[in-house]
């Protein structure tokens, strides 16, 4: 049996090895600073963990490829820390990518469908090559719910033909949710430093919060995505998942910034990026922070409104002022809207992401032609009902689409988050983020215990992170902190101070033989 203890940064040393995987980038960065630590170390403890747990022992199987050239890499960043110092506090940090991201190298991008793996794209993701140049190593690919899970109804979350089925760390009978379930349990599992997931609605908040890690869904615009398998143009971005809020900034930072073929970061022109790390040396953050119970939004699960009630204990016991209820009374109309919108998007934006990979199917009928030539391998539990739908869908000067967009955009911001935020003089939203992880159901597909805290976020384009605040019967569930368009700074700060005046979060208990 691997016991995984969780240690502090101040308690952590090189000897400690089964602590190493839970180290925080602060933390590292000391080690290889003092030369106590290397990248190349790093990578290779990383790599052999992979393989005794992921591939083998429990066989979480969460990583979908590792990097041929990774110790190459850690290689020369640790060459070049010698000669000139890290480039940031990045420098020789393994990190994984949902396989949903471009990198021009000699790793696939496949979005878990076998239909891409005869093509690799020609140039990095806008995010990667942020990554490459602030001196991270890409580790590796991470499993995903096929196509960020808009393919069927009847999906299992972290399900691709490419990959099969993600499991959970904490139960392997349970749901990683999706779509970034493999980021979520590898980040969990202690398969690499950080990760990062993408977010259409819930794709990166979800596997964060039954994986029992932090996971932040940031302001659509705040960072590019170029490079990323699209399902929503007004919905998509990628975001950090880390074990601590702290980490998870590092990350953000890096990642954020304008990309002139990404029209959605234009606004960054004119508004200047914070310095997320920094901004956490505040630790009293709540106090006197208005922060308003999403009430609409809970009372789905008994024992999620447990954990619920002692995150919100938490919060005044930090001095923030609870304003409860603070309901977002969203109408019932925004669910159907959101999904006319998707569907719309999804077509158009995956034609243009297509046609930068010339030897897949260049189109969503090819891809669905694809799919009933393979059948056994890519439809051997559920089918491609959301291709076939969305496939039917006009181009989007269509007045259909154009109302359903207004629509949404509306009630989930404006009339939604705005608007509560407004009525109650509000610093920020809370609510249960999601319950916990439900059993792996290949015949029937996922079946969610409840909670809806993605949906206003995603969909108003706002920022959302959610948190480890306890757990149901030894399963995580996470609380989400979320506001206006642009409020991560103050998100960050709120969830930080939670994170460390609460403590809560406990490393899965796998086992296996230490690597």
């Amino acid at each position: 049996m691997l016991l995984l203890l969780a240690i502090s940064p101040s308690a952590w040393c090189l000897s400690a090895a089964t602590a190493l995987h839970e180290a925080d980038i602060t933390t590292l960065q000391a080690e290889m600073d003092a030369g106590r630590l290397s990248s190349h170390e790093l990578v290779e403890h990383f790599l052999r963990r992979i393989d005794a747990l992921d591939r083998h022992g429990p066989t979480l199987n969460s990583v979908i490829e590792l990097n041929p050239d990774a110790l190459t890499i850690a290689d020369r960043l640790d060459a070049e820390r010698l000669k000139h110092g890290p480039r940031s506090a990045m420098h020789g940090i393994p990190i994984l990518l949902k396989d949903n991201i471009d990198t021009a190298d000699r790793m696939h991008t496949s979005a878990g469908s076998l239909a891409l793996m005869n093509d690799r794209p020609s140039e990095d993701a806008s995010i990667v090559q942020r990554l490459r140049d602030a001196g991270a190593v890409i580790l590796g690919k991470t499993n995903l719910s096929e196509w960020a899970n808009f393919r069927s109804s009847r999906s299992s979350s972290g399900w691709s033909g490419r990959g099969g089925q993600t499991l959970n760390p904490y139960d392997p009978a349970r749901s990683p949710c999706g779509s970034s379930s493999g980021s979520g349990v590898a980040v969990a599992a202690g398969f690499a430093v950080v990760a990062i997931g993408t977010e259409t609605d819930g794709s990166i908040v979800c596997p964060s919060s039954v994986n029992g890690i932090v996971g932040i869904k940031p302001t659509i615009g705040l960072v590019s995505r170029r490079g990323i398998v699209p399902i929503s143009a007004s919905q998509d971005t990628a975001g950090p998942m880390a074990r601590s809020v702290a980490d998870a900034a590092i990350v953000l930072a890096v990642i954020a910034g304008a990309d002139a073929e990404d029209p959605a970061t234009d606004a960054l022109n004119e508004r200047s990026i914070p310095d997320y790390p920094a901004l956490l040396k505040d630790r009293q953050a709540l106090r006197g922070a208005r922060i308003g119970v999403a009430r609409d939004l809970a009372g789905f699960h008994e024992g999620v409104d447990v954990v619920f009630e002692q995150a919100i204990v938490a919060l005044r016991a930090a001095g923030a002022v609870i304003v409860d209820p603070a309901n977002l009374e969203l109408d019932e109309s925004l669910g159907d809207d959101e999904f006319t919108v998707l569907l719309y998007e999804f077509k158009d934006g995956l034609a243009h992401y297509l046609a930068t990979r010339p030897e897949a199917p260049q189109d969503l009928g090819a891809l669905i032609d694809y799919n009933r030539a393979h059948p056994q391998q890519e439809m051997p539990y559920f089918r491609q009902e959301l291709f076939l739908a969305a496939n039917e869908k006009a181009s989007l000067d269509s007045p259909e689409y154009l109302k359903a967009k207004e629509r949404a955009q509306r009630l989930a911001g404006p009339d939604g988050i705005d608007a509560a935020i407004r009525r109650h003089r509000l610093d920020a939203l809370i609510a249960p983020t999601v319950g916990a992880a439900w059993t792996i159901d290949l015949v029937n597909g996922d079946h969610y215990p409840g909670g809806n805290a993605s949906t206003a976020p995603a969909v108003s384009g706002y920022p959302h992170i959610t948190v480890p605040a306890g757990y149901l019967h030894g399963l995580p569930v996470g609380v989400s902190f979320f506001g206006p368009a642009w409020s991560e700074p103050s998100l960050l700060q709120f969830a930080n101070d939670y994170e460390h005046k609460t403590n809560i979060r406990q490393t899965p208990m796998l086992p296996g033989p230490a690597p």
